[in-house]
C-alpha cells in the first residue's frame, strides 16, 4: 500500500505541475508540446550554459524539440502549435540522423475502444506524414495507437481529457 501511495502521489504532483504550466499559457497553446510540464522546450536561444544532455536522446528530444503535440476533441488535425512542434522534431531528427522514433496517438477516456484506436492511428499517423512531408524518411518513424489505454491525467474533466488527446514522439 505504501509503494502505491508514493506513485500516487508522485502521480498528483506531475498532473498539478502539468496544470499549472497549462494554466500559464493561452488557450489556443492546447497544440502546443508539453515536454513533461513545461510549455515546448527550447526555441533555440543560447542562453550561454551547455547542456548535459546526450545527443540523440529522449530527453534531447525533449529539451530542444519537444516530444508531444495536442489535438482537439474528436480531431486529428494538426493546430499551428503543432506543426510548431514537429517543424522543430523535424530538425532535431535531421540533426540526429541515425535516430528512430515511434510515434504514439493518445485519446482521451470518451468513446469506445475501439473508436479510439481508430482515433489515436489516426493522431500518431497525422504526426508521422507531416514529418516525412519535412523531408524524415519514412522508414525512421514508425506508430502506434493505444487509444484511450495510456491517460496521463486520470480525472473526467475538460482539462484532464484535453491532456489525454495527445501524439508523443518517443526515440527508439
Amino acid at each position: 500500500m505504501h509503494v502505491r501511495m508514493s506513485g500516487l502521489k508522485i502521480l498528483s504532483l506531475f498532473t498539478a505541475l502539468t496544470l499549472v504550466a497549462a494554466c500559464s499559457s493561452t488557450s489556443d497553446q492546447i497544440g502546443s508540446s508539453s515536454s513533461y510540464g513545461s510549455s515546448s522546450g527550447t526555441s533555440g536561444v543560447d542562453t550561454g550554459t551547455v547542456s548535459t544532455t546526450p545527443a540523440g536522446t529522449q530527453e534531447d528530444l525533449v529539451v530542444n524539440a519537444g516530444d508531444r503535440v495536442r489535438f482537439g476533441y474528436d480531431s486529428f488535425e494538426l493546430s499551428a502549435d503543432a506543426r510548431g512542434v514537429l517543424e522543430r522534431q523535424a530538425a532535431w531528427l535531421q540533426s540526429n540522423g541515425s535516430v528512430n522514433v515511434l510515434i504514439e496517438g493518445h485519446c482521451d477516456e470518451r468513446g469506445t475502444r475501439e473508436y479510439n484506436l481508430a482515433l489515436g492511428d489516426r493522431r500518431a499517423s497525422a504526426a508521422k506524414n507531416y514529418l516525412v512531408a519535412l523531408g524524415i524518411a519514412d522508414s525512421r518513424i514508425s506508430t502506434i495507437s493505444y487509444g484511450k489505454e495510456r491517460p496521463i491525467a486520470f480525472g473526467s474533466i475538460a482539462a484532464d481529457w484535453a491532456i489525454n488527446r495527445r501524439g508523443v514522439t518517443v526515440v527508439k
